[in-house]
Parts: C-alpha cells; sequence; structure tokens
C-alpha cells in the first residue's frame, strides 16, 4: 500500500524480455528488499534483483499491456515510491498500486506559481472521481477538480513539479491512473444491498 507521495525519481536503465532494471536514490536503496514491494509510476512491483544504485522488477505481459510501463524508454525518468510501514504517516491517499486505466495528458501548463495538468480518462471510470476527491496519475496524488466531458483537472504546485516526472511531461503523453479505492469499494456495496 502507498500514498502517492512520490519519495524519489529513478531512471530506466534496461529493459529486457519481461523484466526492467530502473536506478533510485541510495537512500531509497537502504530500505529495500529482494521480495519487497516499489511502486513505479504508480504500479506495484516486486523487486526481483538489487545492484549497488538499482534495482530488478519483472513484468507481466498484463502490467505491459495495461499501464505505461510497457511504453516507458530507456533513460525515461519514473516516480518511485517504497510502501507504507505502519506507524509511517498517510499525507496523500490510500493507493494501492493497482492501475485502473491509462489516461492521456490534455493540456499542462504554468499557472501562477504553478502548474494545471488537464486529464482525459476513459469514460467508464467517471463514477470514481469525485470534485476535490483523490486521484494518483503515475503514482503521485492529486485533487481532481472541474470534471467535464471526459476529463479533470488537478493544480500542481511547484514541489510536486520538481520532485516527479511531471517536469519531463507533455500534452499527449499516456499517464498510468488509479482512482480513488473508497469510492470502489462504496460502488461495490451498494451493489451488493440492491
Amino acid at each position: 500500500m502507498f500514498t502517492g507521495i512520490v519519495q524519489g525519481l529513478g531512471v530506466l536503465r534496461r529493459r529486457g524480455s519481461g523484466e526492467v532494471e530502473i536506478s533510485l536514490p541510495p537512500p531509497m536503496r537502504e530500505r529495500l528488499a529482494i521480495g519487497g514491494s516499489i511502486a513505479v509510476n504508480g504500479v506495484c512491483l516486486t523487486v526481483t534483483g538489487l545492484g549497488e544504485r538499482s534495482f530488478r522488477s519483472d513484468i507481466s505481459a498484463e502490467t505491459a499491456s495495461r499501464t505505461t510501463l510497457g511504453r516507458i524508454r530507456t533513460e525515461e525518468a519514473v516516480n518511485l515510491e517504497l510502501p507504507l510501514s505502519l506507524g509511517s504517516p498517510l499525507d496523500g491517499h490510500i493507493v494501492l498500486g493497482h492501475v485502473d486505466a491509462v489516461g492521456r495528458i490534455e493540456a499542462f501548463y504554468r499557472e501562477g506559481e504553478g502548474w494545471t495538468l488537464i486529464c482525459s480518462y476513459p469514460p467508464e471510470y467517471r463514477r470514481y472521481l469525485a470534485e476535490k476527491g483523490a486521484v494518483a496519475i503515475d503514482g503521485i496524488s492529486l485533487t481532481p477538480y472541474q470534471l467535464d466531458g471526459g476529463t479533470f483537472r488537478c493544480a500542481v504546485i511547484p514541489a510536486t513539479y520538481e520532485g516527479t516526472n511531471l517536469k519531463a511531461r507533455h500534452s499527449g503523453d499516456p499517464v498510468n491512473l488509479e482512482f480513488d479505492i473508497m469510492a470502489k469499494y462504496v460502488e461495490g456495496m451498494v451493489r451488493v444491498v440492491r
């Protein structure tokens, strides 16, 4: 389980047949273990190997086809987050690392001291979005607003812009989307009651 608060940036160093190797900041390396989890652009992966400054993970065909991890290029920056541990603060929102859909950046522009991100998403997921709720975009916990005809907006503060791979994103780029788990549980409970 994660929070959507990116803890560092890695870089895709190598892609093999069903495997990736990603660099990571030294402080994160100390907390990583083989068999442990790490979120990469919001996708929960299992660590299968550790180097001095990198880790390896297997990527199934399912993960490659349903997320942006099947499309990232060597030397591309990725957002990294280690899982929550008991007693950790929940600074963002509950993120499982199970991507629901791939969306697309429709616009990303400077506005005042920060940035505005406009993202499109598959229409069948509209029921999971709430004005001023929560959504994870490439593993970043953000607050959607102005839900309008298949798009939503998110304000991006300077710290988020500088500390994530958003600074390398442009209109048209695909992004991993994970919608709020609470909305999914509520939907499940309502279906059972009917």
